[in-house]
């Protein structure tokens, strides 16, 4: 790596953090204003709001990243560009594949970085801004969130059904529950319990008003008991539906098996699940893409110079946000393949990288 790498290099991680840097409180300040009654009916603890900050913080920059990275790489070359050095440095012999290098190494340090804060750092942040909404700003958010959770009838495994009218998260217990098991697609058994409740030390379920109708050729047999104790192949948790955002809560291994879960129990979400999970790779793939087209766009001297460039910028990075978060609800309400969905903005930006790229060697 020579003197003009290095330079490149830097001026482009430089850049990237301070745009970042200079972006996080203005978001932090907005935010503030349009929550500030909120905040202030709801007595809500300092810590709590600086931690749901720092949780805001990270969550909108890993959401903005494209944006912030796309305008840093306008931003610098455009300034190399009218202070004509790539001028000097094409003039010098070097080509503009060459000159791409440090550029992609910078793509490649913050895509790396990008895709482990997705992994690790960012799903417990999401999880931290999330719970603060549904505790202090969303109208019955909190009840939502761990209070009593009413109707509801899942799939546990491929051949079990269970249904409860109504779960309390703080008391562990479901009320009216039904549990059905089904082989070849006729009924085997089904238990009803007026009330079911979690035993954490003994790890098992106990059953009041226990009912169990064991379905037979030419008769039936019934099984009764005023209480009794159970082990199930089914956790607490599938008693009640996940909250919307669970998956963005998850680190990657834990996200991986969570799909597999609801990929068995049939989950009419898992749409949403994978979106989450392919998001984590597409979006630092993005950054190569995205500074691809950036420099191609801004590397040559205009007449409008700094500013029709930026304009320039901020309109191909909204298009960009926007496609991505087209085809990220088409997949989720649709029977378009979530992969496809959440790669296609990068398929299409990439089309038009390959294209402004060749427009920029000539």
């Amino acid at each position: 790596m020579n003197i003009i790498d290095k330079y490149i290099l830097k001026k482009y991680l430089t850049t990237f953090v301070v745009m970042l840097a200079l972006f996080a409180p203005i978001g932090i300040v907005i935010d503030v204003s349009e929550k500030i009654n909120f905040l202030i009916e709801n007595k809500v603890p300092f810590l709590a709001i600086a931690l749901y900050y720092y949780n805001f913080t990270v969550y909108w920059s890993n959401l903005l990243f494209p944006i912030f990275l796309f305008l840093s790489v306008i931003w610098f070359t455009s300034k190399l560009a009218n202070d004509t050095e790539i001028i000097a440095i094409l003039s010098s012999g070097i080509s503009f594949t060459r000159f791409l290098r440090p550029y992609l190494i910078g793509a490649t340090i913050v895509s790396v970085f990008v895709m482990l804060m997705g992994f690790f750092i960012v799903p417990k942040c999401s999880e931290g801004f999330n719970n603060f909404r549904y505790t202090y700003l969303v109208s019955g958010g909190k009840q939502a969130m761990t209070g009593q959770v009413t109707d509801v009838y899942t799939q546990i495994s491929e051949d079990q059904y269970a249904y409860v009218n109504s779960f309390n998260n703080e008391s562990k217990t479901a009320f009216n529950f039904s549990l059905e098991k089904f082989k070849n697609d006729k009924l085997e058994y089904k238990i009803t319990a007026s009330r079911i409740q979690w035993n954490p030390k003994l790890k098992n379920y106990t059953m009041f008003d226990y009912t169990k109708r064991t379905v037979g050729e030419l008769n039936d047999k019934i099984e009764k008991a005023e209480k009794k104790d159970a082990k199930f192949n089914f956790e607490l948790d599938d008693l009640t539906p996940p909250v919307i955002y669970i998956a963005e809560t998850l680190p990657l291994g834990k996200l991986i098996h969570f799909i597999d879960k609801e990929r068995s129990r049939g989950s009419s979400n898992i749409s949403v699940y994978l979106v989450v999970l392919y998001k984590k790779y597409s979006i630092p793939v993005s950054a190569f893409i995205l500074t691809i087209i950036a420099v191609a766009v801004s590397s040559m001297k205009r007449r409008g110079g700094m500013g029709l460039n930026l304009a320039i910028g901020i309109a191909l990075a909204f298009a960009f946000i926007f496609f991505d978060k087209i085809f990220g609800v088409l997949a989720e309400k649709s029977s378009i393949p979530p992969l496809l969905a959440v790669w296609l903005p990068n398929i299409i930006f990439g089309i038009l990288a390959i294209f402004l790229l060749r427009n920029a060697k000539r």
